[in-house]
């Protein structure tokens, strides 16, 4: 797991990387498995023969949502966690792109950089965070996106709170 850090450390953290998780193998299994859940079972995710006799990927390529879902491991992984965390909420994307096909077997890794951080109320942060989703020896990533994310925290533990705060 991550670090811990204060909610007045995340002003700080704007404008810089604050995590990059290991890289995670992607295996025709995890796939299989993503498709089951999803009910998306198109052959160039879960035919190797035929998506390598009929598509220009050379075998089966993992589901962008695939890619996309697993931001949350590698963010509970590696992005600093606050402290006065009561609950975390995923808020959604903004923008997401998927640039390249993760190919059966491929690694990946997150890299998450804090963009923006707006109090909500009295008892909430929402998070800005661009992510891009790399796969290793691939010029170019998977995906990339504008996560955004909330923190729920008991205002007595943030009596610190800026004058922001109140919009």
């Amino acid at each position: 797991m991550a670090r811990i850090i204060s909610l007045s450390d995340l002003t700080d953290l704007v404008g810089k990387q604050t995590g990059l998780s290991e890289w995670v193998t992607v295996d025709q299994t995890m796939i299989d498995l993503f498709a089951d859940a999803t009910h998306d079972h198109q052959f160039i995710h879960v035919d190797p023969e035929r998506a390598e006799a009929e598509t220009p990927f050379g075998g089966t390529i993992a589901h962008g949502f695939l890619s996309l879902s697993l931001l949350s491991a590698m963010n509970y992984e590696c992005v600093p966690q606050v402290r006065e965390k009561r609950m975390g909420i995923n808020y959604g994307f903004n923008k997401v792109r998927f640039m390249t096909p993760v190919k059966s077997g491929a690694r990946v890794r997150g890299r998450f950089i804090l963009t923006n951080r707006r109090y909500r109320g009295a008892s909430m942060v929402m998070l800005t965070h661009a992510v891009t989703v790399e796969i290793e020896n691939e010029r170019k990533p998977a995906l990339t996106a504008e996560w955004l994310t909330i923190i729920e925290f008991d205002p007595k533990d943030h009596p610190e709170r800026q004058p922001e705060a109140a919009g």
